[in-house]
């Protein structure tokens, strides 16, 4: 089928109402409870899913800041080329996320995974890795969730098989928890 704008955009609103909403909101309210009990949130992805890791990272804490004055302790591991690269290089790429949570994560921080088809090795490797030192994991999936659905603690599943409306909705994810840690509604102008 050729593109077109309609079509995009009913595509999404048939996703959205396949999301589990209850998945949704207890993925949010521990986001909150993570912040609000000072843990450390960190982010990671390939691809897009880097893009958004590094996205929510950057809104949550300036966000957060700006509307709470409360500080935000969130990292994403998907911003420093240089420990990325080195990782890669000295080890493997199937570390670059593990070897940095071995430096900075602490049992009871949170990892949040995120990957379209759920079958990344590095991320799978930094969630176990998570989960073996006492974090708690959560990813945001698409495709069928893949490995990732199966060995996070909780997750909420974007299920389409279309790379770019999980992208798309993945950053919706991540603007609601925006939202719930700034305590806001709609910002309109």
């Amino acid at each position: 089928m050729d593109f077109s704008i309609k079509n995009y955009i009913e595509e999404h609103s048939k996703v959205l109402e396949k999301i589990n909403i209850q998945d949704l909101q207890e993925v949010i309210d521990l986001i909150y409870d993570a912040h609000i009990k000072g843990k450390k949130i960190i982010t990671c992805g390939n691809g897009g899913s880097a893009s958004t890791a590094s996205h929510m990272i950057t809104d949550w804490n300036k966000m957060t800041m700006n509307y709470t004055s409360k500080k935000l302790y969130g990292f994403s591991l998907t911003d420093n080329i240089g420990l990325i690269t080195a990782y890669a290089n000295d080890t493997n790429y199937e570390n670059v996320f593990k070897g940095q949570l071995e430096s900075i994560m602490d049992s009871g921080d949170f990892l949040i995974s995120i990957s379209g088809s759920g079958n990344s090795k590095n991320v799978i490797n930094a969630v176990n890795y998570a989960k073996s030192i006492g974090g708690h994991t959560i990813s945001i999936v698409g495709f069928d969730g893949g490995e990732l659905k199966k060995i996070s603690d909780k997750c909420v599943h974007v299920p389409s098989f279309d790379m770019q409306i999980c992208e798309d909705v993945h950053l919706m994810i991540c603007h609601m928890v925006m939202k719930k840690l700034c305590n806001t509604e709609i910002i309109s102008n």
